[in-house]
C-alpha cells in the first residue's frame, strides 16, 4: 500500500522528532541549573504529578482502544490526542524536575534491585523506541490509512501502554528514596 500525501507530508517531522526528542531529553537530563549557579528551587513536587500523568495516559489508552472497538472513532481520536498531550506534559515535567533536582538513587537491595533496574531500563528504551511508532500510527489514522493504522497500532499500543504503566511502577518503587 502506498503512503498517503499526509504521511509523506509528515514523514520529515516524524523522523526529526524521533531523533530530537530523545537527544534533547538526554542533553537536558544532564543539565542541573542549581549546579550551574542558578538560584532555582528544586521542583521536587513533580514526580508524583508526572507519575499520575503516566497512569492517566495508561487509562486513556485502554479507553481509546475500547472506543474504537465499539466504533466510536471520533472518541478514539480525541482520547489518543489526550494521550499525546499527557506524554508531552510528562516529558516537560520530567525534564524540569531533573534540571532542578538531584537524581534519586534507588535504595532497594537484593532481588528487588534487579527488578527495579530491569523495569527502569526497559521503560527508558521503549520510551525512546515508541516515539516514531506513536507518530506514524497517529498520522496514518488522521490520514485515513485505517488498515495500515490498525496494523501498526497493534504494535504501538502495547508498547505505549507498557511505558505508561512502568512509569508509574518506577515512581512507586523509587518514591521511598526521594529526599523530602
Amino acid at each position: 500500500m502506498a503512503m498517503t500525501e499526509a504521511e509523506k507530508k509528515y514523514k520529515k517531522w516524524i523522523v526529526t522528532l524521533s531523533i530530537v526528542i530523545p537527544v534533547a531529553v538526554a542533553a537536558l537530563f544532564g543539565v542541573n541549573l542549581r549546579k550551574l549557579g542558578y538560584d532555582v528551587e528544586p521542583l521536587s513536587f513533580l514526580p508524583p504529578i508526572y507519575a499520575t500523568i503516566n497512569g492517566i495516559t495508561a487509562i486513556l489508552l485502554v479507553a481509546a482502544v475500547s472506543a474504537v472497538k465499539k466504533g466510536k472513532v471520533k472518541l478514539h481520536e480525541t482520547l489518543i490526542k489526550l494521550c499525546m498531550a499527557c506524554s508531552i506534559a510528562f516529558l516537560v515535567m520530567y525534564v524540569a524536575y531533573h534540571m532542578t533536582s538531584d537524581s534519586t538513587p534507588f535504595g532497594g537491595e537484593g532481588a528487588i534491585r534487579y527488578v527495579y533496574y530491569f523495569i527502569l531500563i526497559t521503560h527508558i528504551l521503549l520510551s525512546i523506541i515508541i516515539i516514531p511508532f506513536v507518530l506514524i500510527t497517529f498520522v496514518r489514522g488522521i490520514a485515513g490509512a485505517y488498515e495500515r493504522h490498525k496494523k501498526l497500532a497493534r504494535i504501538t499500543y502495547p508498547m505505549w501502554l507498557y511505558v505508561a504503566v512502568t512509569g508509574v511502577v518506577v515512581y512507586i518503587m523509587i518514591s521511598p528514596y526521594y529526599a523530602h
